[in-house]
């Protein structure tokens, strides 16, 4: 089986003012094609893995995929699979505070919303060179972390389960805020849909 580009969810220009149009094109119609892209050529040498899921890959790779395209696997899916959950839990009209389950969820692991979305900022600004802030599900702890991830390393391969979180690669962002990361980390969570990230949450507890 071989992977394809998601449809974005929305406009280009749904996410205005807060990530602009340009960027959004760019970001999911070129950068993310070209990870699906040269996914499903590392496939080509590892037909043993093409009936896995991109989840299943993800958490498998290390010690499935062959060492002659393990790098691939991890770079390209990761990004295919990472920018498909960003589109995810991101939409027009969003933004606020999260309420229920979400907001039990963050309680409990961080305290409040503003210590989380501070905790979420600090691994965004203190990412070196190009990787993510997330928010992840540990099954282990049963609970909400906030975590970092250099390149397009997907924190399934360390047995988390992504929630929510945002991309720091200049490509991100750039366009518009230039080297102002702080700011566009400041800007986006005005594009978080609790609703989608309520969803992530629900099933990464039901094992899913």
């Amino acid at each position: 089986m071989s992977f394809t580009l998601p449809q974005l969810p929305y406009a280009f220009d749904a996410l205005e003012p807060h990530i602009d149009a340009k960027t959004m094109e760019i970001h999911s119609q070129k950068h993310h094609k070209a990870y699906v892209d040269n996914l499903n050529k590392a496939l080509e040498s590892a037909p043993e893995l093409a009936t896995l899921t991109i989840e299943e890959l993800l958490r498998e790779v290390k010690t499935k995929a062959p060492d002659s395209v393990k790098q691939a696997i991890i770079n390209n899916g990761g990004g295919h699979h990472n920018h498909a959950l960003f589109w995810e839990i991101m939409g027009p009209h969003a933004g606020g505070e999260p309420t229920g389950a979400v907001a039990e969820a963050i309680t409990a692991a961080f305290g409040d919303f503003a210590k989380l979305k501070e905790t979420v900022k600090q691994n965004g600004m203190t990412q070196f060179g190009s990787g993510w802030s997330w928010v992840v599900w540990d099954p282990a702890a049963g609970k909400l972390a906030a975590v970092k991830r250099a390149n397009q390393d997907s924190p399934l391969m360390d047995g988390l389960v992504p929630i929510f979180g945002v991309d720091v690669w200049e490509h991100a962002y750039y366009l518009k805020y230039q080297n102002l990361r702080a700011s566009y980390l400041d800007a986006w969570w005005n594009t978080v849909n609790w609703n989608a990230v309520e969803a992530k949450l629900s099933a990464a507890k039901a094992g899913k």
